[in-house]
């Protein structure tokens, strides 16, 4: 897996976000923060480039692909696969957010309604894999998945040269697993913010064995997954602390970046923001991911 080979393969099916900057967050963490905009990445959030990535490693003549999401990963796989010329079946939660199942919708995807549980999410996709004959692409457990995402990191770096780390949410892995392979040999620290709620990545790496929560519960509703088997081992090895935050804590710099950025963010975007408040102190340049801005606006938390 190589982000810097990924970045140079994929020129032109993504944007290259833009980094902000906010002196009254710069004064609220006590540390200066580059903002990785992927809130204004094509379809709402970072996860494009790993749809992007994988799709451009199928077997030539792909016609037809399949996932199961309840809302950033279905957007954006469905936005990749129309620019790719390729059909995409979504296997949607039943109470997946209206407004993201329209997204959905409007790149071209098929959906597929399920159960909303890991089993009736299971079950469904296995079904429809085996209806319709297409190409299963997970959303964050897949080495062209993990690879793609690190281009945000290759961007990041070149965007601003002499960070000391770089902090961003941590679910299923995908994310932070491709920012730790872009960093390797570079001197960056690499973090992941997780929330209490849904710790099964501080777990993991407390324990140094892949846990899973069966339960998780917590406003960033794009971080309710555990860690996945490709993704662990880089967790482990490449990611040098999981920095837990509280509800009140992910509201709070929500609001925040809402209020002084002017930047609309979703809940796990604002995890990350929250854990470059914890780091350590002499993590003074820090390059935090804002990982999304896909927000249900007819249920904001606050």
């Amino acid at each position: 897996m190589n982000p810097y080979e990924a970045s140079e393969r994929l020129q032109g099916r993504f944007h290259c976000t833009p980094i902000l900057t906010c002196g009254a967050l710069d004064a609220w963490a006590g540390r200066s923060l580059a903002l990785k905009c992927e809130n204004f990445q094509k379809a709402g959030s970072f996860k494009i480039r790993g749809a992007s990535n994988a799709l451009s490693k199928l077997p030539s003549g792909t016609q037809h692909v399949i996932t199961a999401s309840s809302g950033n990963y279905g957007q954006a796989l469905a936005l990749a696969a129309r620019d790719a010329r390729m059909q995409c079946t979504v296997v949607v939660p039943s109470d997946a957010p209206a407004v993201k199942m329209a997204a959905m919708r409007g790149y071209g995807a098929t959906l597929v309604l399920c159960e909303p549980t890991l089993a009736g999410r299971a079950s469904t996709l296995a079904e429809q894999v085996d209806a319709t004959g297409a190409t299963w692409l997970p959303s964050f457990d897949h080495p062209d998945v993990i690879e793609g995402q690190g281009t945000v990191a290759v961007e990041l770096l070149q965007q601003v040269p002499g960070l000391d780390a770089i902090v961003a949410p941590i679910g299923g892995g995908g994310l932070i697993g491709g920012i730790a392979l872009a960093c390797r040999d570079t001197g960056v620290r690499v973090f992941a913010g997780e929330p209490f709620g849904a710790d099964d990545a501080w777990r993991s790496k407390d324990s140094g064995v892949r846990v899973e929560e069966p339960n998780p519960k917590t406003v960033a509703g794009g971080l309710l997954v555990s860690i996945g088997e490709h993704n662990w081992p880089i967790l482990r090895d490449h990611v040098e602390a999981v920095i837990r935050v509280t509800e009140e804590e992910i509201l709070e710099a929500m609001k925040l970046c809402w209020e002084r950025a002017k930047l609309v963010i979703e809940p796990s975007s604002a995890v990350a923001l929250a854990a470059a408040r914890k780091l350590p102190t002499e993590c003074e340049d820090v390059g935090v991911v804002l990982s999304g801005g896909n927000v249900d606006l007819g249920k904001l938390p606050f």
